[in-house]
């Protein structure tokens, strides 16, 4: 087990501030269906961190893409417009899980919907920030299929492990960290009404994992941990607890789907890939870059990318990469509703996500 000491947890860790209503079931903040989730586009800056969007996923070598300071329809359009023809983006986020970044994951989400951008990376990096926040965009990552990165120069501690329980699938090459919720608007006095509310925010935690396939234990092992401490978690207790790989509620979701769509031999090869996949290229010390690579050779052993569903087959998004160059920067997108590019006032349903 490895822990290591925080100077300030306050600064992002996993912080909650709502009402703590034990006859309530879920609290209001938390409870919004992402189905029927109205997306609010009033005039917003992102001030909590820095995000960029772009289409490449070799960020080693091509970078994070183009940056995203103002929220608004029109600037996410026009970043995301060189992406549509590969149909793959990825959103670099780095900083602390806040309302702005709930605001960031919904409306770049609205906007890949709109363009027909189905293959959607989550890079994050990040040391925490509100526990109502970031269940909030984890439930709308979770219906929005979004494969979530942290690279091995990032981190994800305390709030932010609930936005990578959400993902479809999760790369991990970084550092990832839990500890207690600290209850800032908290009014408790005793040791005793202190507990009383953190039950209710732990009750609230471990319903949102055990509906994103995560193992509820990660909430007992928050409580235990100090929050001026940060355990960390090995690659071995990310796979355990259900964090790193594919996501196992997705996975029962489509296992059906593709038993319909692809036949059981290719849910048979499937499966053997990701047995394969994680005794063979999940090492303690592997980057992001290096499990991508290693998945990519394993592909063509299990008869991937398949002819008939290419982009349910594993790694699918890096498949598309080849398929059609990224827009020249000299050449203008198409104006919106032109010929080329979808029209945003309308929002197609999103079909399969990254990896699948």
């Amino acid at each position: 087990m490895q822990t290591v000491e925080l100077t300030s947890p306050e600064e992002g860790g996993a912080v909650s501030t709502a009402p703590v209503e034990p006859a309530v079931a879920v609290p209001a903040a938390v409870a919004a269906d992402p189905a029927h989730h109205e997306v609010d586009w009033s005039p917003r800056a992102l001030e909590s961190g820095e995000a960029s969007l772009g289409c490449e996923l070799d960020y080693a070598s091509q970078g994070d893409g183009a940056p995203l300071v103002d929220l608004d329809h029109d600037s996410i359009v026009a970043l995301l417009a060189p992406c549509i023809e590969r149909g793959v983006m990825r959103l670099r986020y780095v900083g602390k899980v806040q309302p702005d970044f709930t605001a960031l994951v919904e409306r770049v989400t609205t906007v890949a919907d709109e363009l027909g951008i189905d293959k959607r990376v989550l890079d994050i990096n990040s040391s925490g920030g509100m526990v109502e926040d970031a269940i909030r965009a984890g439930d709308f990552i979770a219906e929005s299929r979004w494969t979530v990165w942290v690279r091995e120069d990032a981190v994800c501690h305390s709030a932010c492990v609930f936005v990578l329980a959400a993902g479809d699938v999760r790369m991990i090459g970084g550092k990832v960290g839990i500890h207690r919720i600290i209850r800032m608007s908290s009014t408790a006095s005793t040791r005793r009404e202190l507990n009383r509310e953190l039950r209710v925010v732990y009750d609230h935690v471990r319903d949102y994992l055990e509906r994103n396939g995560a193992a509820v234990a990660v909430a007992d092992l928050m409580m235990a941990v100090p929050n001026r401490s940060l355990r960390l978690l090995t690659t071995a207790e990310l796979k355990q607890y259900g964090l790193d790989g594919i996501n196992p509620a997705q996975d029962d979701l489509d296992r059906l789907r593709l038993m319909r769509k692809c036949g059981q031999d290719f849910v048979s090869r499937r499966d053997a890939f990701v047995r394969a996949f994680d005794a063979r290229c999940r090492v303690e010390s592997a980057g992001v870059e290096e499990l991508n690579a290693c998945g990519l050779s394993l592909r063509g052993e299990f008869g991937f990318p398949d002819e008939i569903c290419p982009d349910d087959s594993p790694l699918s998004e890096f498949d598309h990469m080849a398929d059609a160059p990224v827009q020249e920067e000299n050449e203008s997108p198409p104006a919106h509703g032109q010929a080329g590019q979808p029209d945003t006032e309308s929002s197609p349903d999103a079909s399969a996500g990254s990896g699948r």
